[in-house]
């Protein structure tokens, strides 16, 4: 027997270089050569553990069968016996390899999602030292909102006052304040008519502080001059195809009336996904003071440096030796210098500078230009990454300890013909480097076989690759590396410190070394996944009822079409218009309700004044969101109107006196109970107005259930709705959408039509959370898989090394479930324990990420004993095969091998 396990040894194990005979007497070895033993007195300690099993198979070992071999010749021999070992054991190599795969791709994967919400901004030159102007407004000490938009004499006054400040430049979003298209004219038989929402009056300063990469024109002169554009790349194909659009007219309106002819002075390449600021036209913000035709400054004083309207992006660019918070420091003084009328209206303004790089993933602000990121959502994901790529590595260092009593004679042998520690330590950190190498190519080749989804799932731009980058490959290799050290040296210490004489007398067989460690790691990892559970859970349940909350109207079967860009200048032609165009669809059999407002779900009110009861003293007036509505709206969105009423045809003639009130305002305003405030006088001195409350409404959510209800008053619209909101009956709305279009285009002539739902609308602004719950849940699930992997090869060689344990079992009359209850026990009593010591820092964790939110759940106990199930019920399946077939084996097959 030690004649044919030696030679198995030196066959598989060794280099050819490294073979020897075994076989003859031991007596003649041992005398045979003193010049041998003395040079190679290791072979004594060989000779003597074999001396304790069948001397008499040895025949002598000269000299010249131990052959030296260099450096070059060892690292060979180590990659030859890794995979060797791989192909010997087929089952933990596939366990070990493919759940490494899943970690490392899910790792890859999660970084890749995690680079581009990170990249943003990147291809701007000087991000470092650019700022957005970021103003928060106070009125009688209680702060009325947080805006990204600011007064347009903010930036100039910065780079006045402040030598810090090199550069300044201000943008006015009009497509999202007004509804906007844009005429080719240029003699064209059918000319281009296009609306846009990426749209943006630019100062000068703009094109060179952003790095916009110009296809034509100067970037530092394009938009000087009033009556400018400059386009995109893709802008400029689709309004002149193949022709130069340099010199060509481009003709703005809106329905502000706004009716501006440009020439084209410059094309830049198409802005990158990666930044808060997306835009295809920009026209130079001179163009703006031209609209003052009457001679009398006003536009020059409201865009240029007033300090009144507060509805322009401001960005300055700092001195690299700049320091923002000791520039920050002075904005008080700046504000108290050129807007003094603050102190005389109980209002302060604070001015602070949001660095650039942070307004994607750090910034939900008013009047954002995109929706924006989440932060906490990419540091949460980042966390799932390194966990996911932990359990796999544990998986490995699990299965390699629980094997090591199978490494035990390889490593005995190895040492009694010579091997150091060192050479035995680097032969199994080879192995693991050879595990870890593997995976990762098959962890690319999962990336690219779900290339496609991930995309999807995680709305990264596949226009966004990584694969390019160095930092990419450096992490690579730096990934594989790290696990094939962490992975590999805790085996590689432990397998190689065995004894010779314990290993080939079988009583490692019997030792509880490493046992302990094994049920740590498993505890660890299961604890690990059951946290994503629980994570999972609680996020899927807050998105619930986020989107199923009573919002305080109806969005469903909703379609919103906005006001028409081109508008008649008479406002009784606009209100027969709008009149005629409610009319004609009402008469629809497909169309259940049409009403009109100046708000639209989903979308921040933009203006707030104080108000105040005509008992109150001006010092008491609160800011107040305002908002106008139609005749129809509250009906038709399904408002409940909790005292008074609602607006109604027979109020026609009172109505330019009468507002309705949300239920939080009249509380805001003093009135203990809804009721009390009808019939009360409101007092709005910015419009010199005192309308009466005839109505109030109970609290509905203008936003996302990530802001606070808003406290607004609500005027008549009439003919100045912004939106209409059209009920459909969806089981016809394509039939729908067709009468909409057809009587649009009968009531607004020349104006280009486009609609959306309101549902699909107000749920975009959840887009980040549905990233990071479908992200959650999927790496989640990846996780798992992989722990349970790890377990599958523990439970596979725990019955394995049991056999001999079973077999005596059944013979003695264990059942067939016995056997089961034997093999699971432990695992499910590991699993359990995890279970039990992670549920307290679940609950805190997710109790912690809830708190970011106005309106959440309720942690229950129901997704702790959910998770607890699931991962008891995946073990419970993971281990059945292997017990199952254990328990049901042929006892003489296991004691006949034994």
């Amino acid at each position: 027997m030690i004649k044919k396990l030696a030679s198995k040894f030196f066959k598989f194990y060794c280099h050819p270089d490294y073979w020897v005979d075994i076989s003859g007497d031991l007596d003649e070895i041992y005398g045979y050569n003193v010049k041998t033993r003395k040079k190679y007195p290791q072979l004594r300690y060989f000779i003597q553990v074999l001396q304790l099993f069948r001397p008499s198979l040895m025949r002598p070992i000269t000299e010249n069968s131990i052959i030296h071999s260099n450096h070059t010749i060892m690292l060979k021999n180590y990659f030859n016996v890794a995979f060797r070992s791989l192909l010997k054991n087929r089952l933990y190599s596939f366990i070990n390899i493919f759940g490494l795969a899943i970690g490392l791709a899910a790792f890859l994967m999660i970084n890749h999602f995690v680079a581009f919400e990170k990249s943003y901004e990147n291809h701007v030159a000087d991000k470092e030292n650019i700022y957005r102007v970021q103003l928060d407004v106070y009125q009688n000490g209680e702060l009325v909102y947080k805006s990204s938009e600011n007064y347009p004499g903010a930036g100039p006054a910065m780079l006045e006052d402040f030598p810090e400040v090199i550069s300044s430049a201000k943008l006015y979003n009009m497509g999202s304040k007004n509804n906007v298209i844009i005429t080719s004219e240029n003699g064209e038989q059918n000319p281009q008519v296009l609306k846009h929402r990426r749209f943006l009056y630019a100062e000068a300063a703009f094109l060179p502080m952003f790095s916009v990469p110009m296809i034509q024109g100067d970037a530092a002169t394009a938009l000087e001059k009033p009556h400018t554009i400059v386009i995109s790349e893709s802008m400029a194909k689709k309004y002149f195809g193949n022709e130069n659009p340099m010199g060509k007219l481009l003709r703005l309106e809106d329905d502000d009336f706004n009716n501006e002819l440009c020439t084209v002075t410059g094309v830049f390449q198409d802005v990158p996904e990666s930044t808060h600021l997306k835009f295809d036209v920009l026209i130079s913000f001179n163009t703006l003071y031209t609209r003052d035709t009457d001679g009398s400054g006003w536009a020059k004083r409201r865009y240029g440096n007033g300090w009144r309207r507060k509805d322009f992006y401001t960005y300055v660019q700092l001195k690299p030796t700049a320091d923002p918070k000791k520039l920050e420091s002075q904005f008080p003084a700046l504000v108290d210098k050129y807007n003094p009328e603050n102190k005389e209206r109980n209002r302060k303004d604070v001015l602070s500078l949001q660095p650039l790089k942070d307004i994607h993933l750090y910034s939900q602000l008013t009047d954002e230009a995109e929706v924006n990121g989440n932060g906490d959502g990419v540091f949460y994901i980042s966390i799932i990454a390194y966990f996911i790529l932990i359990i796999a590595w544990v998986n490995y260092i699990n299965l390699s300890t629980a094997r090591s009593f199978d490494r035990g004679r390889e490593v005995g042998l190895r040492k009694v013909m010579g091997s150091y520690r060192s050479s035995l330590i680097a032969q199994f950190l080879v192995e693991s480097l050879v595990i870890n190498g593997l995976a990762m190519l098959l962890a690319f080749a999962i990336i690219f076989i779900t290339g496609n989804l991930f995309h999807n799932l995680s709305g990264t731009p596949l226009s966004y690759v990584i694969w390019t980058q160095s930092w990419f490959w450096i992490m690579v290799a730096g990934v594989v590396l790290m696990g094939s050290l962490l992975s590999g040296i805790y085996p590689a210490f432990v397998i190689s410190s065995f004894k010779p004489a314990q290993v080939l007398h079988g009583k490692l067989k019997t030792s509880s070394g490493g046992v302990a460690l094994r049920k740590a790691l498993v505890i660890f990892q299961f604890a690990m996944s059951v946290a994503l559970i629980v994570g999972t859970a609680t996020v899927f349940d807050q998105m619930e009822y986020m989107q199923s909350k009573d919002l305080g109207f109806d969005m469903e079967q909703t379609i919103v079409v906005e006001r028409p860009p081109k508008q008649d200048t008479s406002r009784e032609v606009r209100s027969n218009r709008v009149k005629s165009f409610k009319t004609g669809l009402k008469q629809r059999s497909e169309i259940i309700s049409v009403a009109g407002s100046t708000l639209l779900p989903g979308k921040k009110l933009r203006f707030k004044t104080p108000i105040r009861t005509n008992l109150q003293s001006q010092d008491e007036a609160l800011p107040l969101s305002i908002a106008g509505i139609d005749f129809d709206f509250a009906e038709s969105m399904n408002m409940e109107v909790i005292a008074g009423r609602a607006f109604s045809e027979e109020m026609r003639d009172d109505l330019d006196s009468l507002v309705i009130l949300t239920e939080n305002s009249s509380r805001a305003l003093g009135f203990e109970k809804p009721e009390d405030a009808i019939g009360k006088r409101i007092e709005i001195e910015r419009f010199r107005w005192s309308p009466s409350v005839v109505g109030v409404i109970a609290d509905y959510h203008q936003e996302s259930l990530k802001e606070e209800k808003p406290k607004t008053l609500i005027y008549l619209s009439g003919s100045n709705s912004e939106y209409f909101m059209i009920k459909v009956n969806m089981d016809q709305s394509t039939q729908a959408i067709a009468s909409i279009e057809e009587q649009w285009h009968r009531s607004f002539p020349g104006n280009p039509f486009h609609y959306f739902f309101l549902d699909e609308y107000f749920n975009s602004y959840y887009e980040s959370e549905r990233q990071f719950k479908d992200l959650f849940a999927t790496f989640s699930i990846l996780a798992i898989i992989v722990g349970c992997l790890g377990l599958f090869g523990l439970s596979s060689f725990t019955a394995i090394q049991r056999a001999r344990e079973i077999a005596i079992r059944k013979v003695l009359g264990s059942s067939i479930l016995n056997i089961i209850q034997l093999l699971s026990k432990e695992f499910l009593i590991l699993v359990g324990s995890a279970t039990l010591i992670v549920w307290p820092v679940s609950y805190y964790l997710m109790d912690q990420w809830l708190d970011n939110y106005p309106y959440r759940i309720d942690i229950g106990w129901t997704s702790f004993i959910y998770s607890g199930l699931v991962v008891l019920t995946v073990t419970a399946i993971t281990i059945s095969y292997q017990t199952l077939k254990s328990a049901t084996a042929n006892p003489v097959d296991a004691l006949n091998h034994e």
